[in-house]
């Protein structure tokens, strides 16, 4: 593999490997390297090959991954791609039938990647497979696949009733409410930190859409995926950890980038008639919190002062975030 901007390291098991792993990583250096060790030590069936791009991180990535990890085909980009894109590079020059997408933030537990291949290859209609993801304590993260956004679920989101009634399906329908992810299910979107798909797939959506930069752009592919006649599905006998949001330290921009890729799937996946009233949703989703975090925040707790100017923060970026990308 080559790229403008970039070093390679190559993995000797690439050409004869059946599955790409593809992991983005930015300034999580020991997370990275947790991610590749239990990769490495807990898959043992699949002949796979792993291509590390490390957006241009300042804390010594590059050099620990290559010092750790030789086999590893390692792209040091200069710029910072973002997810999107730096998946798009990998996986143009990638040669094998299947690609699995892994964040850095992860840790493959037993067998998970020997199983999830498995169960994509068992069930071709999938088109794009997943596993189960819980945190580090072992507690379920559900953040492992999603349903669609509709108009019913934004207004469930805004009103705060998925907040209030988390764990029912009726009210929270975008995360399945209530189910552990303990069962293989047909979902709409399985989310980019554990996501396998072929490579024919891959090619003939074109991967991601180059406007995400971050947040939104599996939910995208898998849409569109979804289009084509495929329907996403997941196995709980492929499990791994999965720390949410490592790669991005402050909430309030993090916040503000996953309601730009919100906004865009409304765009982009509603029909014309119903986006005004996805984008009205999202303007209330944030007007109302703003003004709750400024109310609270006159009791004087150092906490609620923190909410408000978070909440502040995302406010002020509303114009960037209800346009999309």
């Amino acid at each position: 593999m080559s790229t403008s901007a970039a070093s390679t390291q190559m993995d000797s098991t690439a050409e004869n490997a059946e599955l790409t792993v593809i992991v983005i990583s930015y300034n999580t250096k020991d997370l990275t390297l947790a991610c590749l060790k239990t990769l490495y030590d807990n898959t043992h069936k699949t002949r796979f090959h792993t291509v590390v791009l490390d957006n241009a991180s300042t804390d010594g990535s590059v050099e620990a991954i290559a010092e750790n990890f030789p086999q590893v085909e390692l792209i040091a980009s200069k710029d910072n791609h973002g997810f999107a894109k730096g998946n798009n590079i990998v996986a143009a020059e990638a040669t094998t039938k299947w690609l699995l997408l892994l964040n850095p933030d992860t840790e493959v537990h037993a067998n998970a990647v020997d199983n999830l291949l498995e169960f994509a290859k068992a069930n071709p209609q999938a088109g794009i497979t997943g596993g189960r993801t819980v945190f580090p304590d072992g507690s379920l993260n559900a953040l492992s696949c999603l349903n669609r956004i509709t108009p019913w679920s934004a207004f469930c989101s805004t009103t705060g009733l998925t907040a209030v009634f988390r764990n029912t399906p009726i009210f929270n329908t975008e995360n399945m409410g209530g189910w552990q992810r303990d069962t293989v299910r047909q979902v709409d979107i399985v989310v980019g930190c554990f996501l396998m798909i072929p490579r024919a797939l891959w090619d003939e959506l074109g991967g991601f859409d180059l406007k995400f930069f971050m947040y939104g752009e599996e939910a995208d592919l898998c849409l569109r995926a979804g289009k084509l006649g495929y329907r996403p599905m997941v196995t709980p006998d492929a499990q791994i950890m999965h720390i949410v949001g490592a790669s991005s330290a402050k909430v309030a921009r993090k916040v503000a980038m996953v309601a730009k890729g919100r906004t865009t799937l409304i765009r982009d996946h509603w029909s014309p008639a119903l986006v005004p009233l996805g984008v009205a949703l999202m303007w209330l989703w944030g007007g109302l919190r703003v003004a709750a975090a400024s109310i609270l925040a006159l009791s004087g707790r150092p906490k609620f002062k923190e909410d408000r100017e978070k909440w502040r923060d995302i406010w002020s970026r509303r114009k960037e975030w209800l346009a999309g990308y």
